[in-house]
């Protein structure tokens, strides 16, 4: 069979499905590559595990994301209703989501907490020039951008003359400041309202395995698509400061979820039919 031949006989829809996974996975290899630079500068001098286990709070993220996204194509898609009688399995697969969600909750709990740490930032006032801070191993950091302050750059860097420390090995200026204020707060809306959009799904699943495929219940899970737009919003922001990297990453993972409505659909077309076939016999 030639390649056209097998792309003709392929269901479509479940390659794009794929290549939005395999997708997904390349750009968790590049948020860990990313954070282990930003490390790099902010951690420079060591810190604790839990400042270790924020820096790298991405890269933990889309691990639980990942294990969440394969664990409900299973139950959506992948397995037969029959598979589900066993229950070792159906206590893996469930145990297995809970693990991430502890995941996900580290996550939460690592924005706030750089949320709450980044609105008591106050200005350096021993600081007026980032001449002052050559060959000190500081770097100056905007916009999730570092560079190692040095005699070369102090003054071109920034003429600015009001700074914040945002690490001990990290300061900006004004502008890197209010822009790293609105960074952490948009993270801190997007792990919310993620976890909002899984929580919809999750109950969309929970209603289907008791072949419940209509109802108020279900009418509440369906508004969790509400929640798009605002994940739609937060990757306009990103693509709008320079990360389009970022942007293209929650368009991933959007269509990633939608994957798993388009399997939650079909099957609840499936439990509509079997309905429909009782009714008639």
């Amino acid at each position: 069979m030639t390649i056209a031949e097998r792309w003709q006989n392929a269901d479509k829809s479940q390659v794009l499905k794929w290549t939005v996974y395999s997708l997904l996975l390349l750009n968790w290899g590049y948020y860990a590559v990313e954070e282990a630079y930003i490390a790099s500068h902010t951690l420079r001098n060591g810190g604790t595990f839990l400042e270790w286990t924020q820096a790298f709070a991405t890269t933990i993220d889309e691990f639980a994301w990942f294990g969440l996204l394969f664990m409900l194509e299973l139950e959506t898609y992948a397995l037969e209703d029959e598979a589900f009688e066993s229950k070792p399995l159906i206590w893996s697969i469930h145990g297995m989501r809970l693990v991430c969600y502890i995941f996900l909750a580290h996550t939460v709990f690592a924005r706030a907490t750089t949320l709450i740490d980044t609105e008591a930032v106050v200005p350096a006032t021993e600081i007026s020039s980032l001449c002052q801070l050559t060959d000190q191993d500081i770097s100056f950091g905007e916009n999730y951008r570092y560079e190692l302050i040095d005699s070369n750059n102090c003054k071109t860097i920034s003429t600015d003359t009001t700074f914040y420390y945002l690490d001990p090995t990290v300061v900006t200026d004004t502008d890197g400041y209010a822009l790293e204020r609105k960074h952490v707060l948009v993270d801190m809306i997007d792990a919310s309202v993620w976890l909002l959009v899984i929580w919809a799904i999750e109950l969309a699943v929970w209603l289907q395995n008791k072949n419940i495929s209509g109802g108020r219940l279900m009418t509440v899970s369906h508004a969790g698509r509400f929640f798009y737009a605002i994940l739609f919003m937060d990757a306009a922001w990103w693509l709008w400061t320079g990360h389009w990297v970022y942007a293209w990453d929650q368009m991933l993972w959007i269509c990633g979820f939608w994957a798993i409505e388009s399997n939650l659909s079909e099957w609840r077309q499936d439990i509509d039919q079997e309905q429909q076939v009782a009714l008639d016999a």
